[in-house]
């Protein structure tokens, strides 16, 4: 009977029950807004009013609240939604001249003719232009290759094959034996035995 109990299976456990939702929160966009509004500084406001108004505001927020905020209140400054002047952001004057950005602008488009048709040049090849030819600069004259004056090819030399030692008496040493390579070895001076 015991083998009969071990075989049944004992029954899954409960699955937990899934988490309450979160009461929906706004965007953080409109969380921040809102809360520059309700703060209404005239000087703007820093992050950490603008963090603690949204959490007075809206109880539970998640625990990367620091890191999103951080993260949207940038995202808003670099947009043009929000203003950062002296550590504080602010809602952009309305009647201000739009910021414009660093170097030189771009060059206004001349709108083309409506009747006349878009000629595109093709695109300009790679690397430097060749220098304008003269019509009246006579040719240059090819020059060949062996046009030196002594009439030798340019260059070193090739090696000669090896020939026998018996054809080229010059090369051989006088004492007959052929030299080997390198530098020869120091001949030692005989020094004469002192006796005593």
């Amino acid at each position: 009977m015991a083998t009969e109990e071990s075989n049944e299976q004992p029954p899954p456990p409960p699955s937990p029950a899934p988490p309450n939702p979160a009461p929906a929160l706004p965007e953080y966009p409109k969380m921040i807004m809102a809360a520059i509004e309700a703060l209404n500084e005239s000087e703007g406001s820093n992050k950490t009013s603008i963090a603690q108004q949204i959490e007075s505001t809206y109880g539970d927020l998640p625990p990367a609240h620091a890191t999103l905020l951080a993260h949207h209140l940038n995202k808003m400054k670099q947009s043009g939604e929000l203003v950062f002047v002296k550590n504080n952001y602010m809602k952009p004057d309305p009647n201000a001249p739009p910021k414009r950005g660093r170097g030189r602008p771009p060059k206004p488009k001349v709108p083309a003719p409506e009747g006349a048709a878009v000629v595109s040049s093709p695109p300009r090849p790679r690397g430097r232009p060749p220098k304008p030819r003269d019509p009246f600069f006579p040719l240059p004259i090819a020059k060949s290759s062996t046009s030196s004056g002594s009439g030798r090819p340019r260059g070193r030399p090739p090696k000669k094959a090896k020939t026998s030692p018996t054809s080229t008496p010059a090369s051989a040493p006088a004492s007959g034996a052929p030299r080997g390579r390198g530098r020869p070895p120091k001949v030692k001076p005989s020094v004469a035995p002192v006796g005593c």
